[in-house]
């Protein structure tokens, strides 16, 4: 694996701490029925604004993308290289075995093959053998008239079909506007939307591409799609944490 994506073992340890503390079953039966849910203050206040604080600093950073050049929708995000910081790091090597256990639950209903190994550190040598090898945790910032088009993290052909985001700014202080929403594509049906509340440190985990919904016979495929609402005022930070890398 690339020396520059290992996360240091007290680092990890630290992180699988906090993660430990919340109902994963609980939280799995939530991603079960909603494709979404909701990790009240995995990060303190502070170190919210010490994440945020970072979006100026390009040294961080691999590249700065400015969303309507390309027609994501209107605003701008910084993916950051490795090494990452380490509390995202931690965060990202804590996660990935909790939501691993759910998206080998869903392939396993959905009749895929793929199974996802028990660390993330494995994992990226599987990203990295694919020629994924770029880092894709992320820093969004917006401001008024901001929004982020609806759509799916994929970035190469392996993908982790779980992600997190992490909100860093406080709705109604920072900024209003900016809702977190995730739509749900069903086989003959019209579009289910899933509008997110979300505080200063809260995150949510959320299915990136397709996730399975028990029908009356068997399990079907929906498809998913996540994006953000427009900024009415202030301004709004946010950190994704992918797990697979990109090309």
């Amino acid at each position: 694996m690339n020396a520059h994506a290992k996360v240091a073992a007290s680092v990890v340890e630290a992180a699988e701490t906090r993660i430990a503390g919340y109902d994963w079953p609980a939280l799995a039966a939530d991603l079960d029925g909603f494709g979404c849910a909701v990790i009240e203050k995995l990060l303190a206040p502070e170190e919210c604004r010490q994440i945020a604080g970072l979006y100026p600093h390009e040294e961080h950073f691999r590249s700065h993308i400015h969303m309507a050049r390309h027609g994501f929708g209107k605003g701008e995000y910084r993916y950051f290289r490795y090494p990452l910081p380490d509390l995202l790091g931690g965060l990202r090597s804590a996660l990935y075995p909790r939501l691993a256990e759910v998206a080998n639950q869903w392939n396993e209903r959905m009749g895929q093959a793929m199974r996802y190994p028990a660390t993330h550190a494995e994992f990226l040598e599987q990203c990295h053998a694919a020629g994924q090898t770029r880092p894709t945790p992320l820093l969004l910032q917006y401001v008024p008239g901001d929004f982020n088009c609806l759509h799916q993290d994929l970035y190469g052909d392996l993908a982790f079909p779980l992600q997190v985001a992490i909100l860093l700014s406080e709705p109604g202080e920072d900024f209003t506007g900016g809702e977190f929403a995730l739509t749900e594509q069903r086989p003959r049906m019209q579009s289910r939307v899933e509008v997110v509340p979300l505080r200063q440190g809260d995150a949510v985990a959320f299915a990136v591409h397709n996730r399975p919904v028990q029908g009356s016979k068997r399990n079907y495929r929906v498809n998913l799609r996540h994006g953000v609402s427009r900024l009415r005022s202030g301004m709004r930070h946010t950190v994704g944490i992918i797990f697979h890398d990109a090309k």
